[in-house]
């Protein structure tokens, strides 16, 4: 990665990842670290309040933007977040998500931010992950990324999503 890239992509990553909080930052080490992160699953009282929608990412090539959005619903399904489908007219909360690949020495690192708006479009709240991994073949940008490390992206993000909207359920 050139400077120029580097120094206009980093007050980026830096500002995005204060906007986390302590609990998805825990998270994120942890699973970055190889450790397996319990999946937060909704109990059936507290997910009958929501319906989310999953908004079409940006940032991710056509060829990998619906196998995320599928691994992202998997994993909806796996932690008992009702989806909303592809309406806003029923949907509680949208999760719109925001996409850049890194690549550096043979290996890349996946960034995305999360934000979670209610049906208004007020943002309620910011997830992020960074997911290092391996470049395919030596490819640049999203051709050296695979399936796998969307899954592992899928899977994290649900998991932080859950425990957000857990805590949002556990205050009312």
């Amino acid at each position: 990665m050139n400077r120029k890239a580097l120094s206009i992509l980093l007050p980026v990553m830096l500002s995005l990842s204060a906007c986390t909080s302590p609990d998805s930052t825990r998270q994120e080490q942890t699973a970055a670290n190889g450790h397996s992160v319990s999946p937060a699953v909704l109990q059936p009282a507290q997910a009958q309040n929501i319906r989310l929608q999953v908004a079409p990412v940006i940032g991710v090539s056509e060829e990998l933007a619906a196998p995320l959005v599928e691994n992202l619903q998997q994993q909806a399904h796996l932690r008992a977040i009702p989806l909303a489908g592809d309406s806003t007219s029923d949907a509680t909360h949208i999760l719109k998500g925001y996409f850049s690949v890194l690549n550096e020495n043979g290996g890349a690192t996946v960034i995305s931010v999360w934000d979670i708006y209610d049906p208004s479009g007020n943002r309620l709240h910011r997830l992020s992950n960074q997911q290092k991994t391996q470049a395919l073949n030596g490819a640049q940008g999203w051709p050296g990324i695979a399936r796998q490390t969307l899954h592992t992206i899928a899977a994290t993000s649900m998991g932080q999503l859950a425990i957000w909207l857990q805590t949002q359920q556990d205050g009312n």
